[in-house]
């Protein structure tokens, strides 16, 4: 079987860790695999190529910003990955994202539909079926057509024109056109979002998303961050994790709350992925910058007795899944998929914006954690990587169904 794996990145950010792992994985089950991905630092690995223009995708940001169309502006990029494709020929297509300024949907998904490809198609958000949004938020407009968007400032941004509505028809004409279709998702949560879209006529599949559950994200020694931030051995350690943890969508400023709320307690608070060191914390809260190296960040994992997450909105939570995986419980607001990844007694949730009762939470959690080797080997059931590549194959081989195995 030849698989093509398609997404904005490759081996960094969660979805390009992701699609490298399957690509890794594939291979090693004797299959013949590639990766196309727009932007990022070059791989230099076989049958892995960037396609993607740096010139072109600042090109397609900018036109988005000025005109209101998105995933439309890549042509030359794009023409590159259909060059790519006719000289592997792969018998499944895997596409990932699709939004981010790098690839153009209409020759794309035009090429795989007269080419008769099937496609499995894993959301990561909701980009795919509505006019423009990764996050629909409260709006319902993508059920029925889009028009009219309440969010036409946020990403992709544009600063004057409302496309949304002929965006989201031209994608239900192009997914419509694909002869073998499966979409995937990583919650059950995104699974009834995307039933209620235009992608509901397809087979809709839940996939946890994967990790590294073998050599990476596993109890580990932290030691030394204690001593590095000087943390007292008396005082429990609750812990955030984000890029950009302190915009708004990833919840920082919910967190510093908490922290307010619980401040006469015998607790530091750990945040990481703050772009801001030089803003003032109080002194029970640590604020450190993106952590980029995943051993590290699993040591941070194991250093909590609690990881909480206050996000606007997640379709699934890589980080709630990696702290999960290092044996530490989990606490924090249902906004999304987030809550269904990690069960209880090991996951406690409550509504979003609810500090008090979050704080609540937290305090039954370090008042009653389970033993961490339980809730890793509870987190390795779910999302190791090979669970994932399992699932994946056998959705390839039912779309396939004619032993090209």
């Amino acid at each position: 079987m030849k698989i093509l794996y398609l997404d904005v990145v490759c081996k960094q950010g969660s979805t390009g860790k992701i699609v490298y792992d399957l690509y890794a994985q594939s291979r090693a089950d004797g299959h013949t695999a590639a990766v196309c991905y727009g932007r990022g630092p070059v791989v230099a690995e076989e049958n892995i190529f960037k396609f993607g223009l740096d010139w072109e995708t600042r090109f397609h940001a900018l036109m988005t910003r000025l005109t209101g169309w998105t995933g439309c502006f890549s042509p030359v990029s794009t023409r590159r990955l259909i060059r790519f494709m006719e000289a592997f020929r792969p018998d499944v297509v895997h596409i990932h994202e699709l939004h981010a300024y790098f690839v153009s949907l209409k020759p794309l998904l035009r090429y795989l539909a007269e080419r008769r490809i099937p496609v499995v198609h894993t959301l990561h958000c909701e980009f795919s079926y509505t006019g423009k949004c990764g996050h629909s938020y409260e709006c319902q407009r993508w059920k029925s057509g889009c028009g009219a968007c309440p969010h036409l400032r946020d990403y992709p941004k544009t600063l004057w024109f409302d496309r949304t509505a002929a965006m989201w028809a031209e994608k239900k004409r192009l997914f419509s056109a694909l002869d073998k279709l499966v979409v995937t998702v990583p919650s059950r949560w995104l699974a009834d979002r995307a039933r209620q879209s235009f992608l509901g006529t397809r087979e809709v599949c839940v996939v946890h998303n994967g990790i590294d559950t073998a050599h990476i994200f596993h109890p580990q020694s932290c030691g030394h961050l204690r001593e590095k931030y000087h943390i007292k051995p008396e005082e429990k350690v609750v812990l955030a994790v984000a890029p950009d943890l302190m915009s708004p969508q990833k919840g920082g400023r919910w967190v510093l709350k908490l922290a307010q709320e619980m401040r006469q307690e015998n607790i530091r608070f750990v945040l990481v992925g703050v772009s801001n060191l030089s803003e003032a914390f109080p002194p029970h809260v640590t604020a450190v910058g993106l952590i980029r190296d995943q051993e590290e960040l699993a040591a941070h994992y194991s250093l909590a007795d609690c990881f909480v997450i206050c996000s606007e909105r997640e379709t699934f939570s890589m980080t709630c899944a990696e702290a999960f995986c290092c044996g530490t419980p989990v606490a924090g607001f249902t906004a999304g998929g987030a809550v269904e990844t990690v069960p209880p007694p090991w996951g406690r949730f409550c509504s979003y914006g609810d500090v008090a009762r979050l704080a609540e939470l937290v305090r039954e959690t370090l008042a009653r954690t389970p033993d961490p080797e339980n809730a890793a080997a509870r987190g390795r059931a779910l999302y190791d990587k090979n669970v994932m590549y399992r699932a994946y194959r056998d959705i390839y081989e039912s779309l396939l169904g004619d032993g090209r195995l």
